[in-house]
This record gives structure tokens, sequence and C-alpha cells, in this order.
């Protein structure tokens, strides 16, 4: 397994959870790390990303409420959710350019449902 996301589960509104995506192997480099979600009836939208080079970026709609880090010691991104609403339930992925030594290659993670509601 390449990526491994975690840290999803049932929320009430107004509550927080951080994702987690620890990347294994003998990695080179990893880079860009990127949170996806897809939520019933809508397209896999683009939530956050966090580059080597640049600030970070976070979908509008969500800025000021999640944040993104990283941590390059343990190859792991996390999406922090603050304020969390019902629009925010989906299945988060993560996504990541990983360079095994062979060039880089895309990764998913198998996606970690968030559930918002009372």
């Amino acid at each position: 397994v390449q990526l491994q996301a975690s840290g999803g589960g049932l929320v009430r509104p107004g509550g927080s959870l951080t994702l987690s995506c620890a990347a294994s192997g003998p990695i080179l480099t990893i880079n860009p790390m990127r949170w996806f979600r897809l939520a019933p009836g809508k397209q896999r939208e683009l939530v956050a990303h966090l580059g080597s080079a640049g600030g970070p970026y976070v979908k509008e709609s969500v800025r000021g409420r999640f944040a993104i880090s990283r941590d390059n010691a343990k190859n792991t991104t996390y999406l922090q959710m603050n304020s969390l609403n019902p629009e925010d339930t989906a299945v988060y992925y993560c996504n990541a350019l990983i360079d095994y030594g062979l060039g880089a290659v895309e990764y998913w993670g198998q996606g970690t449902l968030v559930t918002v509601s009372a």
C-alpha cells in the first residue's frame, strides 16, 4: 500500500476532524500531496494541495476552516477540518506524486468517509 488514509468518521455539525495520509516505501520524493473529496451526487473536487514550492492551496469554499500540512519526516499529509457542516460529508481521498526511483507516479489512498450529521 503506497498511500494509507485515516481519520474519517461521524461528527456533528461544528465539529472537527483531522485526516491523515501516510506514504510508505523507499520514497525518493513525494510531491505534491493533495486531498480530494467525492460527495454523493457530485463530482470529485480538489480540496487542498501542498507542494514543495509556494504556499498551500485550499478550496475557497472551505478556506478558513480546512488546513493542509505535511510531516516530511513521516511522509504524511494532514487535513485539519474545523467547523464542519453537512455539505462537507464525502469520501476524502489523498493523492500524491511519489518517486520510488523510477520517476514520479500518481497514487491514490483508499478514501476515508467523513459524515457530518446531527
